[in-house]
């Protein structure tokens, strides 16, 4: 089969990358941006670097600082409705994968009109989104990079899954000058969510020869510097390598798709606003369990890149020995062991199996499970 391969036109990654950007923006003669991020980054002080950067460039800007853990469509509307009033000819999300998602909600909505939820699903849009620079301050998500778009519908208690080749942002920055001051908690759960899209980018279903040399460098590098960035944010060689690993990472789930573990953990996040690294992080031993009778050779590869030694492993040896690595990490990155420490109840997992079954992102999922086995495997992460 033929495969197509989505990146932003221009990125902008290492140390010192946000400086580069102000020519980028000069050539695509942009002069007023919609600033999309929340409240949090601009009362530590990280949005005034963009802002001060913005100054300088004699580039004009409005803030909408209003975004979400788990952005939602309120943020869509209402974002949308100031980059209407302030007439901006670009935006720049700036922070994790909360204002990226939003901005692209936004920007969707900004050219093609409508409603956001008439874009849930795959390459629901028929014209490009509004000019985006996408600003990463975390190591995670890929947002910044991707064609995905996750949106909290507040009324359904659903996330919803927008898969478009017209979200994929103009401009990507990863400087990791700007994720310093991530806290633990945040570069613990961002880590694993980036080694997530690894994992299930390499295990998908269509999977190809570009996406697995992506995904594969990125679990090397999470499972060579995760740790160190979790233990010491200003340790600025970790920060810079977990910036490229959560872009390849990116660029192997952008292209390959993902799996069970985050269409499942999108039904938690919606369902009781819970962090979505953290969801990943707690289901992904417990997917690629139910995974591994049609990819133990994969999940043994995982092991290898790992640190595991799998010279004389079988296939199913080498698929355990990546289950308990990928737990080992977790724990010792400080990851919940459980749902149960989430509060999340079981009476709940009918609902979340069947929403999770028709998510966007369980079509690629290497082994096709019923709602009872889905039930089973939420059961089993408790």
């Amino acid at each position: 089969m033929a495969y197509s391969f989505f990146m932003p036109t221009t990125t902008l990654i290492g140390e010192g990358a946000l400086q580069d950007l102000v020519p980028v923006l000069k050539s695509q003669k942009f002069t007023k941006a919609l600033i999309v991020t929340d409240k949090i980054l601009v009362k530590i002080g990280l949005v005034k670097k963009l802002t001060d950067l913005l100054d300088s460039a004699e580039i004009k800007y409005a803030i909408y600082d209003e975004t979400k853990p788990n952005p939602t469509v309120t943020n869509v509307n209402d974002g949308l409705a100031l980059l209407k009033k302030e007439d901006c000819n670009f935006m720049i999300s700036f922070g994790g994968g909360s204002p990226h998602d939003a901005a692209k909600g936004i920007a969707l909505l900004a050219t093609n009109g409508g409603i956001i939820n008439d874009y849930e699903g795959i390459d629901k849009s028929e014209k490009p989104q509004f000019p985006l620079v996408a600003i990463n301050t975390t190591a995670g998500t890929g947002s910044e990079m991707t064609r995905f778009s996750i949106i909290t519908d507040e009324e359904r208690h659903i996330k919803m899954a927008i898969v478009d080749k017209h979200v994929t942002p103009l401009v990507a920055v990863n400087d990791p000058l700007l994720m310093t001051a991530m806290p633990k908690g945040l570069t613990a759960a961002t880590g694993m969510d980036a080694l997530t899209h690894s994992i299930e980018a390499l295990v998908s279903t269509i999977a190809n020869p570009l996406t697995d040399s992506a995904a594969e460098k990125a679990i090397t590098l999470i499972s060579k510097y995760l740790k160190r960035a979790v233990e010491n944010g200003e340790d600025i060689e970790a920060r810079d390598q977990m910036s490229y690993a959560e872009y390849l990472a990116g660029v192997a789930f952008n292209n390959a798709s993902l799996g069970y573990v985050h269409a499942m953990a999108h039904q938690l996040g919606g369902f009781y606003d819970l962090p979505h690294g953290v969801c990943n992080a707690i289901l992904l031993p417990h997917v690629e369990t139910f995974n591994s009778s049609k990819c133990a050779d994969k999940l043994k590869l995982v092991a290898h890149l790992m640190g595991v030694d799998t010279t004389n492993m079988s296939d199913e040896e080498g698929a355990k020995a990546a289950i308990e690595e990928i737990k080992k990490l977790s724990s010792a990155v400080g990851i919940p062991s459980g749902l149960k420490e989430l509060n999340v109840n079981e009476e709940d997992f009918p609902i979340l199996a069947k929403n999770a079954l028709v998510d966007a992102c369980a079509f690629t999922n290497p082994k096709e499970g019923t709602i009872e086995e889905v039930i089973e495997i939420y059961r089993s992460a408790m």
